[in-house]
C-alpha cells in the first residue's frame, strides 16, 4: 500500500524506519491518545512493526510509514485496519511526530486513506476512535467529512465514535 499526496508519500515501513519511528512512539505526548499509551522498548516498536508488516501481507491494508516528501523525513504513521480488529467496518488511524503537528499533515494523510478505502478497499464506511478530550483530533475528522456516531468504551477510556460513510464521501 503506497499512497502519494502533494506533501506525503505513505508507504510500507522498512527496517531502516525502527530508529525514527521509534523516536515518535516514545513521546508520551505524541502518544497521549494512541492505545496504550508511549512505548517503553525498542522491541515494543520492533513488535508494532511486524504486526504492520503482516497486516499488509494479509490483509492487503495496514499501518505504513508516512514520509514527508520535501525532507524524506519519517514523520510518523496512518493506516486502516478493521474496527475493533473485527470490522466489518474499516478504522482510520494515524500518529504523527511533534514536529509534524499544526501542518495539515493529519487530514492530508486521512484524507489519502479514506480515498483508498473507499476506492482501492470498497468499504462502504469508514470510521474513527478519538477520546473527547482530543480535540486536534477531533477537528481533523471533522474536516475528513466524518461526523460523531456515538461513544464506546476503548482502552478503558470512552472513545467517540466518528464515521463517514462513502456515499457522503
Amino acid at each position: 500500500m503506497e499512497l502519494d499526496t502533494p506533501r506525503l508519500r505513505l508507504r510500507p515501513f522498512t527496517a531502516s524506519d525502527h530508529d525514527a519511528i521509534h523516536a515518535v512512539y516514545i513521546d508520551p505526548q505524541v502518544m497521549r491518545w494512541v492505545g496504550h499509551g508511549a512505548h517503553r522498548s525498542t522491541a515494543e516498536t520492533a513488535r508494532a512493526l511486524r504486526g504492520y508488516a503482516e497486516a499488509l501481507r494479509t490483509r492487503g491494508y495496514g499501518f505504513v510509514a508516512v514520509i514527508e516528501r520535501s525532507s524524506g523525513a519519517l514523520i510518523g504513521d496512518g493506516g486502516l485496519h478493521p474496527l475493533a480488529g473485527r470490522g466489518p467496518d474499516v478504522e482510520l488511524g494515524y500518529t504523527l511526530a511533534r514536529t509534524a503537528w499544526g501542518r495539515g499533515y493529519a487530514t492530508e494523510a486521512g484524507g489519502a486513506l479514506v480515498a483508498h478505502a473507499f476506492g482501492e478497499l470498497g468499504a462502504t464506511r469508514v470510521m474513527a476512535q478519538v477520546e473527547p478530550e482530543n480535540l486536534a483530533s477531533r477537528h481533523v475528522l471533522e474536516k475528513l467529512g466524518m461526523t460523531q456516531r456515538g461513544v464506546r468504551l476503548t482502552y478503558g477510556r470512552p472513545h467517540l465514535l466518528y464515521a463517514v460513510d462513502r456515499e457522503a464521501a
